[in-house]
């Protein structure tokens, strides 16, 4: 994650969307590098604000390491009503950390705070994970999804270049109840498979991207109990912004997006994603 944090860091955030007029949330953001501050500073704050003033009032803070996991649980915390936390070690991180068993130990412990609703993000990622370290990768996978078994919270997936591994494991160890793919990079075709085992398909600014067809027939086909909207932010800002800093407030271009695609209302679907949201992660208060 470092090497996307410094390319990222120095980009300006587009200007604000129109605002919603029915509030949603953004369901997978990593708020400590869009503002390269603590968790609960006057930084943050803003960008909460910021997303709350075009109709995104929730945020998902996901980690990505031990130390970055603690991070969003004390920006959870901070931001009561407003922000919940998902902790994990990404699937790059997982394989090069000097100790992945204390790692593990530290994630397992922040599972159980009150304000971490989902396991996250963990997965497979073929692309910048080299062959000889992808067994610990898929060793650390297994753990994550045992974990969210155990506490009984929602799996969120990181997936690239890895789709056919990432679902024979799930098949392998069983998938918790409610399982996210995140920032969703397959093709429709993928999207029918996980649809039919009932995964939760979560689409962000990519599915904006020109060069990206496959994403936008695959949107198409999700069922809408089953769709949910992220910006992982700072990264993948959506057109008409691309390659600016991405925030959560970004979230109405991507959704207004999504609608026109799928033929749905705005703010039927806005309501429709909120509820999913609320079903999957709970209370945000």
């Amino acid at each position: 994650m470092a090497d996307r944090h410094n390319r990222d860091i120095d980009r300006q955030p587009g200007p604000l969307p129109e605002p919603l007029e029915v509030p949603c949330l953004d369901a997978h953001a990593h708020m400590e590098i869009v503002t390269n501050t603590g968790p609960s500073s006057p930084e943050v704050a803003q960008v909460v604000a910021e997303a709350k003033s075009v109709g995104i009032d929730r945020i998902v803070q996901v980690g990505y390491s031990a130390e970055q996991s603690q991070w969003c649980v004390e920006c959870a915390e901070a931001f009561p009503g407003s922000v919940l936390a998902a902790v994990a070690l990404h699937p790059n991180e997982a394989p090069v950390v000097k100790d992945l068993e204390a790692d593990l130990a530290i994630i397992e412990k922040l599972a159980e705070h009150p304000r971490v609703r989902a396991i996250g993000e963990t997965g497979l990622d073929f692309f910048r994970t080299e062959p000889e370290l992808q067994d610990k990768q898929k060793y650390s996978f297994r753990r994550h999804i045992q974990l969210a078994k155990r506490v009984n919270k929602a799996l969120v997936i990181h997936d690239r270049d890895a789709h056919r591994a990432v679902l024979d494991i799930l098949v392998e160890e069983g998938a918790p109840d409610i399982t996210v793919f995140h920032c969703y990079s397959g093709d429709a075709e993928m999207a029918r498979e996980c649809i039919d085992k009932g995964y939760v398909l979560s689409f962000a600014g990519t599915v904006t991207f020109k060069n990206a067809p496959a994403l936008r027939e695959a949107v198409k086909l999700v069922p809408v109990e089953q769709l949910l909207v992220e910006t992982d932010s700072p990264f993948l800002a959506p057109a008409p912004h691309r390659g600016s800093l991405n925030t959560p407030a970004q979230i109405p271009n991507i959704l207004r997006f999504i609608a026109a695609e799928r033929g749905d209302d705005v703010n039927e679907l806005a309501a429709a994603i909120s509820a999913n949201g609320n079903r999957i992660f709970g209370s945000f208060a």
